[in-house]
């Protein structure tokens, strides 16, 4: 069995990384400032910053790949304009391209995209089909709320995304529905703004009928579905009140929720709640929550032992470490059977 941990961000990218983005956003204060370029930055210094940290800790913990992605309250689309979205987005998918390349039997990419507040996610479409076709990654990032906590984008199901699902259908390539950082004091980025997308996006995909349109599209609702499968019968009572399908009809055969809940009682829940294909393994480290948890005198954010104290069959438990996420990336499986896995 393989644990493929569907959930990582390279949140410990080297220094010289953000010192590029901060000169971005100088500008952006200054324009008379020279345009930045990305940072030069060797292979020695992305394996220190890989090597004590994300592979350290995927050693460690049990797992064997990692999918990857820019960190994500760094996407910060709300920031700057749409040039200076596409130029920062290159320069991080670039970066985790080069992860990859160094580290490939343990990490495997997903792209940040060039989102602006305003602009058509259209315009996202080339970076996708580069980070497929030229950098071999397997996803992407999709933020519902590129406003950066104000929530000025359409809905998920309007038409408005349209062209983006189509092109995610033709590469047949997920999303994780992840927003990023947020600029309104009323929500906390990871603690409030993340849990609120979550929960959001999905009862977007209740009100709307995205999948009658995309019946192969799929989409990852990172953090336990946010608030979802806590208050699951509300939410099958709210599908039941505008006379949508049953759930595991309407919504669940396109969308999966990750396992980045961090402690034993909520992934009890979540397995209990909801269906063991719907769930795939994620821990989002080194992610939100990075600490020692008193009660258990373990990391929060070890998942991998939630799910192990579960009482399921080891079945069971290998559709969320693998194949679920086998099923979701199928460019991902296709790489792993050319290498004989």
């Amino acid at each position: 069995m393989l644990i493929i941990d569907c959930h990582g961000h390279y949140t410990t990218a080297p220094a010289a990384h953000q010192k590029f983005r901060d000169q971005q956003l100088a500008r952006i204060d200054n324009p008379a400032l020279p345009p930045p370029t990305p940072a030069q930055i060797s292979d020695d210094e992305i394996r220190e910053t890989i090597e004590a940290n994300q592979l350290k800790l995927q050693k460690q913990r049990g797992a064997d790949i990692t999918v990857f992605s820019p960190r994500a309250s760094a996407m910060a689309h709300h920031i700057g304009d749409e040039a200076v979205s596409q130029s920062w987005t290159r320069a991080c998918n670039d970066l985790i391209y080069r992860v990859v390349e160094l580290y490939p039997d343990n990490f495997v990419g997903v792209c940040q995209l060039p989102q602006s507040p305003g602009v058509p996610i259209a315009n996202s479409i080339a970076e996708l089909e580069r980070s497929v076709n030229e950098l071999g990654f397997i996803g992407c990032n999709l933020n519902p709320d590129p406003s950066g906590g104000h929530w000025t984008a359409l809905p998920l199901t309007d038409r408005h995304w349209y062209p983006f699902y189509e092109k995610m259908v033709e590469l047949d390539v997920p999303a994780m529905i992840h927003v990023s950082a947020s600029c309104n004091p009323n929500f906390h980025a990871t603690g409030a703004h993340y849990i609120n997308a979550d929960t959001t996006a999905f009862m977007q995909f209740i009100e709307g009928n995205l999948f009658k349109d995309f019946p192969t599209l799929r989409f990852i609702i990172p953090h336990g579905g946010g608030a979802v499968p806590y208050h699951w019968g509300r939410y099958r009572g709210l599908a039941d009140m505008q006379k949508r399908p049953p759930l595991r009809e309407h919504v669940m055969k396109n969308v999966f929720f990750d396992t980045c809940v961090y402690h034993q009682p909520g992934i009890d829940l979540l397995a209990k709640v909801i269906d063991i294909d719907n769930i795939v393994f994620g821990s989002e480290m080194v992610g939100a929550v990075r600490g020692i948890d008193p009660e258990t005198g373990h990391y929060f954010d070890d998942t991998k032992r939630y799910i192990d104290a579960l009482p399921l069959s080891d079945h069971d438990k290998r559709r969320i470490f693998e194949l679920n996420a086998r099923r979701i990336f199928p460019r991902l499986d296709a790489r792993l059977k050319r290498k004989g896995l």
